[in-house]
């Protein structure tokens, strides 16, 4: 029972840790969180609904078109934004799987889970006027979710797997 507390505490340590690490990637670029200036830009943001709106506007609300884009005019950092997006999303899949309390959840759930993640992260760019709203973002975040918790439900059966052959082997 105490090794699943450590366990259990372990796993919600790193999730924090993955959290902080996500959201000073995608919101503030690697550079320092700022909080008097967080609220500065959201009083403006709240004080004036046609900046939002317009913020809104400028950003890309075509689903697949920066992915298309990315696809047929390879840059760097073109490439890097497509897979990073996915990338950075890997491990919330896993998470969803680990903290789960049925140990699972579902693939649906998953997607879901990743989507809005990704949605909250998405608006508040707009909100403190620090990125840019893409819908496609939405797209590959929630892809990379239900890649991470997809390998995690696969490498759990490939374990339960790999261990009935060891039970069947030793008693053999």
């Amino acid at each position: 029972m105490e090794k699943n507390i450590r366990n259990h505490v372990f796993i919600h340590g790193l999730f924090v840790l993955y959290m902080y690490a996500l959201i000073k990637i995608i919101l503030f670029k690697f550079g320092p969180i700022d909080f008097a200036w967080l609220w500065l830009q959201l009083k403006e943001s709240l004080a004036s609904p046609a900046y939002i709106s317009s913020r809104l506007q400028s950003g890309n609300l075509i689903p697949f078109k920066e992915i298309t884009t990315a696809i047929h005019v390879q840059s760097s950092h073109n490439l890097i934004n497509l897979y990073g997006n996915i990338a950075i999303f890997i491990p919330f899949g896993m998470f969803i799987g680990l903290m789960s309390p049925n140990k699972g959840g579902s693939v649906i759930g998953a997607f879901f889970r990743s989507f809005g993640l990704s949605l909250c992260l998405e608006t508040a760019q707009i909100l403190f006027a620090i990125g840019r709203f893409d819908v496609d973002d939405l797209i590959l975040n929630a892809s990379g979710g239900l890649i991470g918790y997809t390998a995690l439900v696969l490498f759990i059966r490939l374990m339960g797997t790999i261990s009935i052959r060891r039970d069947i082997e030793i008693k053999e």
